[in-house]
C-alpha cells in the first residue's frame, strides 16, 4: 500500500504521480543492472578457470598468474559500413569496429587477427576510419591480419581487405567494385507536379550543389567529378599498396565491376580460396601459433551483447518507448561519397 494512502483525509490518487513511479523503476533498474554485472563477473571467472592448465588451482592468485594462450582474434564486419549514429560502444559502426580491432590487438596472447567481412561497402569516411586503424595496429603491434570474404566483400569491403596481409575468399564470393559513387537525384519534374518549389538563399552559387530541386550545371558536374576522381585515386592507391601492385596494374581492374572469388584469385585481388578454418589456420601460421587447432577469441563481441541486453532491459524497466524504431533495419544510404556497390544494398 502506498504510504500516502494511509494518511487520514488524504485524497485518493487514481493515477500514481510520476516521481514515485520513476523512483520504483529506478530501483528495479539498479537491481537488474547489479544482477547482470554479477552474472557477467561469474561467467568470466568460470571461463578463466576452465582455461587454466592442469594442476593449477582455481584461486584468484592462480588466475592472475595464468599465462594467456596464443589466440587468433576475430572481428566480424557485417552490412553497410557507416559511422554509428550515437557512438554507443555496443552499436555496429565504423567507430565500434575500429575500437574492437584495437582492443583485440591490445589483448595478451592475440598473435593475429581475422577480419571477417561481409559487406557491400559504405561511406568513404567510415571505411577509411577502419582502414587506417588496421594499418596503425599492423605497424605498432606487429600483428598480421587476414581478411575473410563472405557472400559479398565489395567496394569498401574490399578496401578493408586491401589493408590486410592476406585475403581468403570463397569461390563464389562477390568482390571488387573498386570505385566511388556520388548519387544525385533530380526531382524537379515531380516537385512541379505537386506544386513544390525550393527557393534557397545561399552564400555562393555552389552552396546547394547536388540539390534535387534543380538540374545540375556543367560546372557543378566538373566539381563533383573532381571529388570522385580524388577519392577514386585514394582507393586505387590503397589496393596497389595492399596487393603489392602498381597503380597501372590496378586501374584496368578498378572500373567498378564485381568479380567472383575465382576471378579475383586469377587477377591477384585475393590470395587464397577457402573458408573460415582456412583463414584461421593462415592467421595462426602468420602469427607464429603452433597449435594444430588454434584458439579464436571473440570476447569483445560477448561484452557488446551484454550492453545490448542492458539497454533493452532498461527500456522495459523504465517504460521507454521504442516507437518509431524499426528493429533489424539497415542504415539508410547516406548522401555523399560512397565506397559502395549499389547492388549489395
Amino acid at each position: 500500500m502506498d504510504p500516502i494512502s494511509e494518511i487520514p483525509g488524504a485524497a485518493p490518487e487514481p493515477h500514481a504521480p510520476g516521481p514515485r513511479r520513476i523512483k520504483r523503476r529506478l530501483i528495479a533498474g539498479l537491481i537488474v543492472l547489479h544482477a547482470v554485472a554479477v552474472l557477467a563477473s561469474v561467467f568470466l571467472i568460470v571461463r578463466s578457470r576452465g582455461d587454466a592448465p592442469q594442476g593449477q588451482s582455481g584461486s584468484a592468485k592462480s588466475l592472475l598468474n595464468l599465462k594467456p594462450k596464443d589466440t587468433v582474434g576475430w572481428v566480424s564486419i557485417r552490412g553497410p559500413i557507416m559511422s554509428s549514429e550515437s557512438g554507443k560502444p555496443w552499436e555496429h559502426g565504423a567507430e565500434q569496429w575500429a575500437r574492437r580491432i584495437e582492443q583485440l590487438a591490445d589483448t595478451k596472447g592475440v598473435k593475429a587477427i581475422v577480419l571477417d567481412i561481409n559487406s557491400p561497402g559504405g561511406s568513404v569516411g567510415a571505411v577509411q576510419e577502419i582502414y587506417m586503424r588496421i594499418l596503425r595496429v599492423k605497424k605498432e603491434k606487429k600483428i598480421p591480419f587476414v581478411a575473410l570474404f563472405g557472400d559479398v566483400s565489395a567496394s569498401g569491403g574490399y578496401y578493408l581487405g586491401a589493408a590486410c596481409d592476406k585475403i581468403v575468399a570463397h569461390p563464389g564470393t562477390l568482390t571488387g567494385s573498386i570505385g566511388v559513387i556520388f548519387s544525385v537525384s533530380n526531382m524537379e519534374g515531380l516537385f512541379a507536379k505537386v506544386g513544390y518549389k525550393q527557393d534557397p538563399i545561399k552564400s555562393g552559387k555552389h552552396k546547394d550543389i547536388g540539390s534535387p530541386a534543380r538540374p545540375m550545371t556543367p560546372e557543378e558536374r566538373v566539381i563533383l567529378q573532381t571529388l570522385i576522381d580524388d577519392a577514386y585515386g585514394q582507393f586505387v592507391q590503397a589496393v596497389a599498396d595492399g596487393r603489392k601492385m602498381t597503380v597501372e596494374q590496378v586501374r584496368p581492374l578498378a572500373d567498378g565491376r564485381i568479380y567472383s572469388g575465382n576471378q579475383a584469385l586469377a587477377l591477384g585481388l585475393v590470395d587464397k580460396l577457402g573458408d573460415s578454418l582456412d583463414a584461421t589456420k593462415l592467421a595462426a601460421e602468420m602469427g607464429g601459433i603452433k597449435d594444430e587447432k588454434p584458439r579464436v577469441r571473440r570476447d569483445t563481441e560477448k561484452l557488446n551483447d551484454i550492453f545490448e541486453m542492458l539497454e533493452t532491459r532498461a527500456r522495459l524497466t523504465f517504460g521507454l518507448s521504442s516507437a518509431g524504431v524499426t528493429l533489424n533495419a539497415g542504415p539508410a544510404i547516406p548522401r555523399g561519397l560512397l565506397y559502395a556497390w549499389s547492388g549489395g544494398w
